[in-house]
């Protein structure tokens, strides 16, 4: 698939699955998504304005300004996502009267979920539905504001406009919701095939680099370090490896050196030829044996 189509093809996925969510976990028991169509929510909520359309409008200025200060690349896959969004969130806005979840905690949590894997699936693609995404962009261009704090501070206030209007307690339900929401889209987005990241210092390096290659089917690379007191040159050896593979990499420097130092970090994501797959079939080949 042509990786233009492949990216709107996403971002319809992503704003159908997103508008689900808000109509039917949020719309029942009063719950704000954040932004721009929370915005729109509370609107709704008072004079039954439909939500896509009055979100849509309001995006008018923020789109004005994108046009003026962003490119015409990034203008155009916003609008995109804001035309989906809004036409499929008031498309499925039956699924509200569906009453699906009468429990307000667990209609918070998977609302979020939903919503954010939502979301998720259209930030992969560097997609945007506009809303706080321009407002993030042009404040991170333009002042090097963080997108998370200008996101934080309206957020906020549609928090504070929601207890004013229908109590503390779907307030609160509410930010719990963002919460889940924003943990959910991020982990979409960097991907769930996490990862460790290992370096270690030894002066056995090659023995440990060996064992790692024939035993544990990973490839390692030799990076060049100096020591900040002694001056001394050293060789760190560095290793991405699968999550059950930690123990066998411990178990092998370990052996050759019990006084290596060694780091072990998350790999939110590991892209590039051959680690889906080892490159060295350790496995098959101690099977076959």
């Amino acid at each position: 698939m042509h990786p233009e189509v492949k990216r709107y093809v996403s971002v319809a996925i992503g704003c159908l699955i997103a508008a689900a969510a808000v109509n039917l976990f949020f719309v029942p028991h009063h719950l704000l998504s954040g932004g721009v169509s929370g915005l729109a929510m509370i609107f709704y909520f008072l004079f039954d304005w439909p939500i896509g359309l009055v979100g849509a409008l309001m995006n008018i200025p923020l789109f004005f300004a994108a046009h003026r200060l962003m490119d015409r690349s990034y203008v155009l896959n916003a609008l995109f996502g804001l035309s989906v969004f809004s036409v499929a969130i008031d498309a499925t806005h039956f699924l509200s009267e569906l009453n699906v979840m009468d429990d307000v905690l667990l209609s918070a949590i998977y609302g979020g979920v939903i919503s954010g894997a939502g979301a998720g699936i259209m930030y992969r693609v560097n997609g945007s539905s506009g809303g706080l995404d321009i407002v993030g962009s042009i404040m991170r261009k333009y002042y090097g504001l963080n997108m998370g704090a200008v996101s934080f501070m309206i957020n906020c206030f549609l928090m504070l406009a929601g207890a004013a209007m229908f109590g503390l307690k779907p307030a609160m339900y509410t930010l719990l919701s963002m919460y889940v929401t924003s943990r959910v889209a991020d982990a979409v987005t960097a991907g769930f095939n996490r990862k460790k990241s290992i370096l270690v210092i030894s002066e056995q390096y090659e023995a440990i680099a060996a064992d790692i290659i024939d035993e544990v089917g990973r490839g390692a690379t030799f990076l060049y370090g100096e020591g900040a007191y002694t001056h001394q040159e050293k060789r760190v050896l560095y290793v991405v490896i699968t999550l059950t593979q930690i123990g066998r990499v411990k178990a092998i420097v370990e052996r050759h050196d019990p006084h290596a130092f060694m780091i072990v970090q998350d790999a939110n994501e590991v892209l590039g030829k051959g680690f889906n797959l080892p490159l060295y079939p350790a496995d098959d080949r101690q099977a076959k044996s």
